[in-house]
């Protein structure tokens, strides 16, 4: 199907665009990138994007697609459709399935069931230890070759040193990276919610944020011993990105990533025990807020994921310290991030790549651009179209979200992911 794509306004840091072009979509690819009027060439299916954006697909490094195994929670096709609806064309799914992703069985079932079922590419992410357990590692060398494109095993941070040297190390050899949930559980000791005042107010056991500190630290001094490569996930606290920042000013081999809930809530959405604003890391304070978005200003922080994190809404309706953390983020993540852009803590072309390119770089992925020849992978978002987040019309089968019921702006009308052409009114 050809599909000729007008009259809107392309940006894409990698390939240096940044104005008013027509794009032709054929088998697949990106035949053509012309100024406006000059495709010269008949298509199926025309689209004028006047006065929208035309942008790259959109990479998420972490999400939970929950297939295998907990198919009520999300499926791949409800996953990717949640995705292609967010604007997001590749998304690396994480571990902790059931089988959780530790062999290259279960990794060769995700991929084709991604294949025959999913609306966008998907990229597996393994375990590193067998079953999460952290005990042994997982067979990361199969993994690899079969196509996992990064290890973690996220939600389950790997606490024994030794074994994560280990797991750097392979990362050296190979050359993926590895995606480290930074908690120390020993201190977290069950805790449910951000430590401070208002977990004090509320009766619940809470996390001090020195458990997400003491992992960033110890991982990125085995990043350095080791020379593996470390990405750090969900970053939620400023002594993170402190520490973060130091490392990379001594020339350590690190990224890290944060979620837009973590620079667009504190904890006082959990204030009336919402578990919808239950997560891991947990929110935390105004001052965590302002250091995460100084970070993202100055680069110590590379990409933004959303750790879509889809349950059930039976889950979730259940009391706080047992109810699962977790946001259903695919959907919203775009318009909450664009809020960096209209607060000006960064460009619109930095937000591009932090979304796009630079994740796919991280991943290894050839994505991220809107250049000739590659993958028909592309988003156009009306930056001024405002919308309500109603959470019982998303894609996803997770409605669980703290946004429910605000106004955002800035949405994609269509998402093309892989040639196929997707529309929203």
């Amino acid at each position: 199907m050809r599909i000729l794509i007008i009259n809107g306004h392309v940006i894409d840091p990698v390939a240096g665009m940044d104005g008013k072009f027509d794009i032709l979509v054929e088998d697949g690819r990106i035949a053509g990138i012309t100024p406006p009027g000059k495709a010269g060439s008949k298509a199926d299916h025309v689209m004028d994007a006047g006065g929208m954006h035309v942008l790259p697909g959109l990479v998420d490094l972490h999400v939970h697609l929950r297939e295998p195994g907990f198919t009520h929670k999300e499926t791949i096709k409800t996953g990717t459709e949640a995705a292609v609806r967010g604007g997001f064309t590749s998304v690396c799914a994480m571990p902790n399935t059931s089988p959780v992703n530790d062999s290259p069985g279960t990794t060769d079932y995700m991929l084709r069931k991604a294949a025959s079922e999913g609306l966008c590419d998907v990229y597996p992410v393994g375990a590193i230890t067998k079953g999460q357990k952290g005990e042994e590692l997982a067979p990361l060398g199969l993994m690899y070759e079969e196509g996992c494109v990064a290890f973690s095993d996220d939600g389950s941070p790997v606490m024994n040193p030794l074994i994560m040297r280990r797991a750097l190390e392979y990362s050296r050899a190979f050359g993926f990276p590895l995606i480290s949930h930074c908690e120390d559980l020993d201190l977290a000791d069950g805790g449910v919610m951000n430590e401070g005042l208002l977990s004090f107010s509320m009766g619940l056991k809470g996390i001090p944020n020195a458990s997400e500190e003491i992992m960033v630290h110890r991982d990125i001094t085995l990043a350095e011993l080791t020379g593996g490569r470390l990405h750090l996930a969900h970053i939620s606290s400023a002594g993170s990105v402190r520490i973060i920042r130091q490392a990379k000013e001594r020339g350590v081999n690190i990224t890290a990533e944060t979620c837009p809930h973590y620079f667009t809530l504190t904890e006082e959405a959990t204030a009336d025990f919402n578990t919808a604003a239950k997560v891991n890391p947990p929110l935390r304070t105004q001052a965590d807020v302002d250091a995460i978005r100084a970070g993202i200003k100055d680069g110590t922080i590379d990409i933004i994921a959303t750790d879509h994190a889809p349950h059930h809404k039976n889950e979730k309706m259940r009391e706080f310290d047992i109810a699962p953390p977790g946001i259903s983020g695919l959907e919203t993540a775009l318009a909450l991030s664009l809020g960096l852009v209209r607060d000006g803590v960064i460009d619109l072309g930095r937000l591009i790549a932090m979304m796009s390119s630079a994740p796919a770089a991280i991943a290894g992925l050839d994505k991220g651009s809107l250049r000739e020849g590659a993958s028909a992978d592309l988003v156009v978002v009306d930056l001024d179209r405002e919308f309500i987040v109603e959470p019982e019309k998303f894609a996803s089968k997770g409605m669980n979200t703290p946004f429910a019921g605000q106004r955002l702006k800035g949405r994609p009308v269509a998402t093309v992911a892989g040639g196929r052409l997707y529309e929203w009114k």
